[in-house]
């Protein structure tokens, strides 16, 4: 792959008065002595900044982020690869969502972290940044908020964790720990082998080694043109991972002088590859309320019809973990992305632009596969069509999602009497109950999981399978809620129901013994219900005051949308209106 800027730009691009940041600190006047001096306060000279483009590290490490331990080290090498071309690195810390340790879910706060960066970049002396992220919802909440304030911006993903090994046993984090707990509950698994599990299954820094939903939206980041080539596979700890930060922090400077922001790189196009390249790889069903919400910045409209449109056309080659056998060190060794989107050319809007500056085909072209097994031809995918697919019906009348890859086909068609179950903790308390009236062929349903109702959208919608049913060999089963899934989950689970019950969507109707019926291939779901009977419950029910007093949590409930329309603000879609910053 040629990594280098194919902008090509000449001395006279190079121009310091062009610049951003020379707003702040060139003209000859009070407010300028004040900026100067203050960075001269801390030990900065005219030779670090002056006539430089200001790059700017947004940085998401935190201690409470598993994903991103590494972080502190690869800021230092971003750093390097900024000063390498003349630039003036400046750390900014912005808020960390840490997937493994936030209550009730980070995707309450993906849109703070979204305001954050926004304000971040548009507040500022800054020419360029580098987004660093990589647990889910970082990855989201930084291209929307670079997006919106769209300055020169390139993101640089953490990286999966390397492969774990528990005995003989390749674990991958998420499925592995669904798989083996369940085991645990069927009497399978003693407490020594379950610690045992615990110790290794995290084997480094780095997001989840499946294709969870950070690898996924890495993935769909780097397609989209947003990040360096290769960059979304490349494993936390390797070394190429550290070459990458100094590149990464290289081609920020080169994206300043040019003034190669977001809106020169990402267009209708751009999100069409990315959703592409979300089902080639049998991605995380969190990437569609996610792509809906980006494209939501872009001023550009990506419905659910169009997702399953390109779902129905788009093979999956990726033969990777929960909807596969493969983790992302072995993507990584078999060519990456750039392998699998020279594999899917013809698929894609090749023209479509990336932060090279070039184009997404001139980019892939060179990159072969080196392993079938991994990244699969077009004559053996992993499935032909339909990875992730929309259903809708009167249980959904704004849509709802299924990983069909990751469930099981025998129940790709189904009907089943419900077992309804009000909230989480209504669920946790009755689930294991061995006299709970439950079969194999009931359709389990969780409420008040959904953006308003849990609040936050939390990643509930593997729904546990009772332990009665477990202990008789039973590993999956219909499961349908209003909540999300995490990217490395896997089974029959329906989600993102729209709307939620709490809004007041059919699911806040259903009742325990309804008959109800998924046909996948059909697109289809249903509740056994006549129109009258759910009238009549619908004028019966009280919806639940969903409104905090006060602070963050009161300003998303007035404002998040439904999981449809990407579950933004209502007021963030869009660019940043008006003028940027004044200078007083």
């Amino acid at each position: 792959m040629n990594l280098e800027f194919v902008s090509r730009l000449t001395s006279s691009d190079r121009d310091p008065s062009r610049l951003r940041s020379a707003r702040w600190f060139a003209p000859d006047d009070m407010r300028s002595f004040g900026h100067r001096s203050r960075l001269k306060g801390m030990g900065f000279d005219d030779v670090d900044f002056k006539d430089r483009p200001v790059v700017a590290i947004l940085n998401t490490w935190s201690e409470l982020n598993t994903c991103h331990s590494h972080f502190k080290n690869r800021a230092d090498e971003v750093r390097r690869g900024i000063l390498q071309a003349g630039g003036f690195p400046v750390e900014v810390p912005v808020m960390s969502l840490g997937e493994m340790l936030m209550k009730p879910t980070t995707m309450l706060y993906r849109n703070l972290l979204a305001m954050e960066v926004e304000e971040v970049l548009r507040c500022h002396p800054i020419d360029a940044a580098v987004l660093m992220g990589g647990c889910d919802k970082t990855v989201p909440a930084m291209l929307m908020g670079a997006i919106s304030a769209d300055i020169p911006s390139i993101f640089f993903p953490a990286g999966p964790m390397l492969k774990a090994r528990w005995k003989n046993v390749t674990l991958g984090s998420g499925s592995d720990a669904w798989k083996y707990w369940d085991e645990r509950l069927a009497g399978n698994l003693c407490d020594k082998d379950w610690k045992g599990i615990e110790n290794c299954i995290g084997r480094s820094a780095g997001t989840c080694m499946t294709m969870g939903t950070a690898s996924t939206m890495a993935c769909v980041t780097e397609a989209m043109g947003m990040s360096l080539p290769g960059a979304a596979c490349t494993p936390s700890v390797v070394a190429d991972h550290s070459r990458l930060a100094t590149l990464t922090g290289r081609h920020a400077v080169e994206m300043a002088w040019a003034n190669w922001k977001p809106s020169d790189i990402l267009d209708e196009k751009s999100i069409d590859n990315g959703v592409m390249t979300s089902l080639a790889i049998g991605g995380s069903t969190n990437a569609i309320v996610h792509l809906i919400a980006i494209a939501g910045r872009l001023e550009q409209t990506l419905t659910l019809e169009r997702f399953d449109e390109l779902s129905q056309t788009t093979p999956v080659l990726a033969d990777i973990r929960p909807g596969g056998q493969f983790l992302m060190e072995d993507f990584f060794d078999a060519g990456g992305l750039p392998a699998l989107l020279n594999r899917m050319q013809d698929l894609l809007h090749a023209d479509s632009k990336t932060v090279l500056g070039g184009t997404l085909g001139e980019q892939v072209a060179d990159c072969d596969v080196i392993d079938d097994q991994v990244i699969r031809t077009r004559e053996n995918p992993v499935s032909e069509a339909g990875g992730t697919c929309v259903l809708r019906g009167n249980l959904a009348p704004s849509g709802c999602v299924i990983k069909a890859l990751a469930a099981n086909p025998d129940l790709l068609s189904h009907r089943g009497p419900a077992v309804v179950f009000d909230n989480y903790p209504d669920m946790k308390a009755r689930i294991h109950d061995p006299e709970l009236d439950v079969t194999s062929d009931s359709v389990i349903i969780l409420r008040s999981a959904g953006p308003l109702g849990a609040p936050g959208f939390p990643e509930w919608g593997m729904l546990p399978i009772p332990k009665k049913l477990l202990q008789e060999g039973i590993r999956d089963m219909v499961r349908i809620s209003d909540a999300r899934m995490s990217g490395t989950s896997y089974g029959t689970c329906v989600l993102h129901i729209a709307p939620e019950s709490a809004a007041g969507g059919p699911l806040a109707l259903v009742r325990t013994g309804d008959m109800i019926e998924i046909d996948v291939p059909k697109r289809r779901i249903h509740w056994d219900v006549d129109e009258d009977e759910a009238a009549r419950r619908k004028a019966e029910i009280k919806l639940p005051d969903v409104v905090p007093p006060r602070g963050y949590g009161q300003l998303y409930a007035k404002h998040v949308t439904q999981a449809d329309v990407g579950c933004d603000f209502d007021f963030l879609t869009g660019r940043s209106p008006g003028e940027e910053p004044g200078i007083h």
